[in-house]
């Protein structure tokens, strides 16, 4: 059995993990602006204390869920 050492990440996946980042934080940020902007209190409350929340909520202001 070969054993997989760990070694540096390759470009591919450093660049993956980078999009991934840029897009959860741009969905949390979409949902902190919008709530501020439209006075919804609670849920910009809720978006800024839990970050789950507030990039679904982002997500959902992109494709006109909210």
């Amino acid at each position: 059995m070969t054993w997989r050492t760990s070694g540096p990440m390759d470009m591919r996946t450093a660049a993956v993990m980078l999009l991934l980042a840029a897009f959860f934080y741009s969905a949390w940020l979409t949902s902190i602006v919008f709530c501020a902007g439209n006075g919804m209190r609670p849920l910009l409350v809720a978006g800024a204390a839990f970050f789950p929340v507030g990039v679904v909520h982002g997500i959902g202001v992109w494709f006109g869920g909210w």
